[in-house]
């Protein structure tokens, strides 16, 4: 079996992270996978933590409003993806804000670009998320987001595996 590609990158000059990782397994599944709520709830948070969605409406213009929950239930991060491109199985688009309980939005955010292709049962995602901050980003990182997010891929995976 050929190595998936998983490369994770860090342009501080530029405010970007880039991460691109390849899943066994077919686009449109992988596709719904990032765009569909009762599938994103079941990976989206790094183990034991797990991801909350309270509304979702994938559309331009469009929002999902989740918490990541700890695993007693006690902690809840609520964040904000406001849709702003979506198009459909190739790429979209959102804005990622930190915010409250109530969706009061915690600005600045970063802005998340999601490219999907697939070549021979191969899907490869390449996220590119460009910080409005430097010190938004240098947050981001210092709170262990290449971990998380490494560890919330993988779930994805393990799900990605079981449904194919």
């Amino acid at each position: 079996m050929k190595n998936l590609q998983f490369d994770f990158t860090v342009d501080k000059a530029a405010k970007t992270v880039s991460i691109i990782r390849e899943f066994n397994a077919e686009l449109p599944l992988v596709w719904d996978a990032f765009t569909k709520q009762e599938i994103l709830d079941q990976w989206w948070a790094p183990k034991p933590w797990t991801s909350e969605t309270k509304t979702m409406d994938f559309k331009v213009g469009g929002r999902r409003f989740y918490a990541m929950v700890s695993p007693d239930g006690a902690q809840k991060s609520w964040q904000i993806q406001d849709y702003t491109s979506i198009s459909p199985k190739t790429n979209f688009k959102f804005l990622s804000v930190f915010a409250d309980e109530n969706e009061n939005p915690n600005l600045p955010g970063s802005n998340w670009d999601l490219n999907f292709s697939e070549q021979n049962g191969i899907t490869k995602v390449s996220i590119t998320i460009y910080n409005d901050s430097l010190e938004r980003m240098e947050k981001m990182i210092e709170m262990g987001f290449k971990e998380g997010f490494t560890m919330t891929l993988n779930e994805l995976e393990t799900l990605l595996k079981a449904k194919s």
